[in-house]
C-alpha cells in the first residue's frame, strides 16, 4: 500500500511533470511529499489533516479541484442515481470523496461512482478507506481547473482498467459527453438526458431537471 510509484524517467523538470499530469495548474500538485516519493498513506493522511482531495498519479498528489456549484451537481447526480438504486437494487453509488484504488499506485475520486453488486462479494463493502475497486460508470463534473488533456488521460485510465461508461458533465455550458470508450462519445445538448445504458438500465435523468435543481449560478 506504501509502495513509492516513481515518475517516468523522461520525467525531468516541472514543465514535464506538468505535462504529463495533462497540463494541469501548478497549484494542483503537491510537493511535500516531493514528487515521485507519495504513497497512498499520504492521500488519507492529508485528507484527515487538512480536509484536501487528492489523487495519486505516478507517486504525486494532485489536488481535485471542485467548486461549491461543482459538488452541489455532483451530489445531485448521486441522489438522482441513489433515488433509481432504491426502486432497482443495482449497486451503490459513491460521492466526490468516494477514493478508488484503481491499480497499483493510481489512485482516482470520480466526482460520482456507480458500482455494481457483482464487485462486492456477499455484498460486503471493503473496510480499508482507498479499496481495490473500478467503478462501472464513473462521472467527472469539469471545474475551472480541470484541462482537456486531463480529461483524455482519466477517460484512457477508466477505460483500460475496466470502467463501461463515463459522463463528463460540463456546468458552465449545462452540457454532457457520453463515453462507451476513450475515443466513442455522445454529446447530450442542455435539451437532452442521459441514459444509463446497460449500466443502469432504464435510468434517465434529463439535464434541465438536472441544473433547474442545481440552481442558476451568477456570471462573474
Amino acid at each position: 500500500m506504501t509502495k513509492v510509484i516513481h515518475p517516468p524517467s523522461k520525467v525531468r523538470t516541472i514543465a514535464d511533470l506538468l505535462k504529463r499530469l495533462g497540463n494541469i495548474p501548478p497549484e494542483r500538485v503537491w510537493f511535500r511529499p516531493l514528487p515521485g516519493t507519495a504513497t497512498e498513506q499520504d492521500v488519507i493522511e492529508i485528507e484527515g489533516r487538512e480536509n484536501r482531495l487528492c489523487e495519486l498519479v505516478d507517486g504525486v498528489l494532485v489536488e481535485k479541484t471542485v467548486g461549491y456549484y461543482e459538488s452541489r451537481v455532483a451530489m445531485l447526480i448521486g441522489h438522482f442515481i441513489e433515488l433509481f438504486l432504491m426502486r432497482h437494487d443495482l449497486g451503490i453509488v459513491l460521492g466526490p470523496d468516494g477514493t478508488l484504488r484503481l491499480t497499483p499506485g493510481l489512485v482516482r475520486i470520480p466526482d460520482v461512482s456507480f458500482l455494481s453488486w457483482n464487485k462486492f462479494p456477499n455484498r460486503e463493502l471493503p473496510a480499508e478507506p482507498i479499496p481495490d475497486l473500478v467503478p462501472d460508470l464513473a462521472v467527472e463534473v469539469l471545474s475551472e481547473g480541470n484541462t482537456a488533456e486531463e480529461m483524455r488521460r482519466k477517460l484512457r485510465e477508466y477505460f483500460k482498467v475496466g470502467v463501461r461508461l463515463v459522463w463528463l458533465i460540463d456546468p458552465a455550458t449545462r452540457t454532457a459527453e457520453v463515453y462507451t470508450s476513450p475515443r466513442k462519445k455522445t454529446a447530450i445538448s442542455a435539451a437532452e438526458s442521459l441514459d444509463g445504458g446497460t449500466v443502469l438500465p432504464g435510468f434517465r435523468l434529463s439535464l434541465l431537471e438536472l441544473f433547474k435543481r442545481a440552481g442558476r449560478r451568477r456570471i462573474l
